[in-house]
């Protein structure tokens, strides 16, 4: 099945079939033809005039004025000076996005840049040829420079590509797939490299990832109102209803949902209200902890940042974000600042706080659990064998502990930390890849602390022998994982039953009922709720 790019708004729902269920990709006849007329223009407009970045240097170097015959060579020494990323290439899901949101960039018609350009990146996507992007380079103010070099590099026949799981020259896995270089043909070095389609890419990967393991939060948090027969009125309609924040409605309506049939969970009026309380120390909790009674308190946030950042992402996804912007309607040039990551930059940032705090969460649920003095009906370490002999979920608790301070140092901002580069040209920068890349690792983390988090859940149902009354919604999670790793009480290579949860999670895209509300819900909320319905 093809996605068709260029026809309009790119959808979310559009975007996760491309990345996460392999549609190819086609190109839109109007997009293109847009393209060809922005190419017409600038080839036509820059005749005997000075143009960046054609006949100019670039950055605080366009006081430089480049010669007729040089102007070709100029875009080639770019992308290879600009090649110089380092550290780890990024995983090949950010690479293919990455090139998504150059793609639909350079549909806008904005770039000037050859219709061959456009043609060779759709080429790339549809024949899953990840080019070698490093992590380490931008510092996302004139845009994505160094990551987007190492894209442009591979598009003119160099570098590597990985391509069928193995790293190879670029241009052999080209000519397997009877593709040309790219040709330079006026400034298709600059319009290639000059923008936030890494930060972008990065960012919107992260969002839907950000979206599961809300998901995957929410189902947890409910295992343990099933398990210590919470009573049911902290996620109820009544007292969510009174606050007017969005997120926290709707989590508080995916519990009821998840436990509207619940055999466990009680009523406050049937043990507290309806008959007279004689005891003067009470042997059961009135009030449940905070990490159990103020999940959609703690975690509706979370859902509206990821909605906030959605919204960021997707303009940005939907933008043309290079510099200069080739105006063919208004037959003009107009020089600027598109390429500044400031808006990715700071969603990711609040994106990655946001991630951060639901690890935290689950971080104090599994706690609870792990700690018998404080549930007062589970073993130590939820230890199905012998105590002192074996040692249960002991172990796995020192994993999720450790992972969340990490993820709580990485919290810092990278919106809040420029650094003047390029001759102080860039006086002030965004750092937006760096903190897509850092939510990223947040949103890694966060993956590990579910995994332990779930087994452990697991262990529990186990233990208390509560599989049968679990609500069907949370029986068929249940069952899901037990199919992945059967009850165990002897010990073993822990390592091996928590990658495989890891992996479960991060694939698995949990179905929801949608929530409706009266209110306005946020920016594409139809295709988050489609995502989850």
């Amino acid at each position: 099945m093809a996605t068709v790019l260029g026809s309009g708004h790119t959808t979310l729902a559009q975007l996760r079939r491309i990345l996460f269920q392999h549609d190819t990709v086609a190109l839109d006849d109007q997009a293109l033809q847009r393209v060809r007329d922005s190419y017409r223009f600038l080839t036509s407009f820059t005749q005997d005039k000075l143009i960046y970045g054609i006949n100019t240097g670039f950055g605080p170097m366009a006081q430089y004025r480049i010669s007729d015959e040089d102007q070709l060579q100029l875009q080639y020494n770019l992308i290879r000076s600009h090649a110089s990323g380092l550290g780890k290439p990024l995983d090949p899901i950010y690479t293919k996005a990455l090139m998504l949101a150059r793609l639909s960039s350079l549909l806008k018609g904005y770039s000037g840049v050859h219709p061959e350009t456009v043609e060779l990146l759709l080429a790339f996507i549809n024949n899953d040829i990840s080019p070698a992007v490093y992590e380490h380079g931008s510092v996302g103010a004139s845009g994505d420079l160094v990551q987007l070099a190492h894209l442009a590099l591979c598009l003119i026949g160099e570098g590597r590509v990985k391509h069928d799981g193995e790293w190879k020259p670029t241009e052999l896995v080209m000519a397997q797939h009877g593709l040309q270089p790219l040709t330079i043909h006026l400034r298709e070095g600059l319009a290639l490299i000059n923008g936030t389609s890494c930060m972008t890419g990065i960012g919107l990967v992260n969002v839907l990832h950000a979206q599961n393991l809300l998901n995957w939060s929410i189902v947890a948090s409910s295992f343990v109102v099933e398990l210590v027969r919470s009573y049911d009125d902290h996620y109820s309609e009544e007292l969510n209803a009174v606050k007017q924040h969005y997120g926290q409605r709707y989590v508080a309506a995916k519990m009821r949902q998840l436990l509207r049939v619940s055999r466990l969970t009680r009523k406050r009026d049937e043990h507290l209200y309806d008959h007279k309380v004689t005891e003067t120390v009470l042997t059961d909790k009135v009030q449940e902890y905070y990490s159990i009674r103020c999940v959609p308190q703690i975690l509706g946030p979370v859902y509206d940042t990821i909605s906030e950042t959605l919204k960021v992402v997707m303009n940005e996804f939907n933008s043309v974000n290079d510099n200069p912007i080739i105006d063919a309607q208004r037959q003009n040039v107009f020089h600027g600042g598109n390429f500044h990551g400031d808006y990715v930059s700071l969603a990711m940032d609040k994106l990655k706080i946001a991630t951060t705090r639901l690890s935290m969460l689950t971080e104090r649920q599994l706690n609870f659990l792990l700690n018998d003095k404080l549930n007062q009906i589970l073993p130590p370490f939820v230890n199905l064998g012998t105590l002192g002999l074996n040692l249960g979920m002991q172990g796995a608790q020192f994993v999720a502990t450790s992972t969340t301070a990490e993820s709580q140092t990485l919290s810092f901002p990278m919106y809040a930390h420029s650094i003047p580069n390029n001759n102080d040209n860039q006086d002030i920068v965004s750092m937006g890849t760096n903190a897509a890349l850092l939510t990223a690792k947040v949103i890694e983390n966060t993956y590990h602390v579910m995994a332990v988090h779930l087994l452990t859940l697991v262990q529990a149902v186990d233990y208390l022998q509560l599989a049968d009354q679990l609500t069907p919604p949370l029986r068929a999670v249940y069952t899901e994982l037990r199919a992945l790793v059967p009850t165990f009480s002897a010990d073993d290579i822990m390592h091996e039953k928590l990658n495989l949860v890891v992996q479960h999670v991060r694939t698995r895209q949990l179905r929801f009922e949608a929530v409706p509300f009266n209110q306005p819900a946020p920016y594409e909320e139809a295709e988050f709720d489609k995502h989850v319905a």
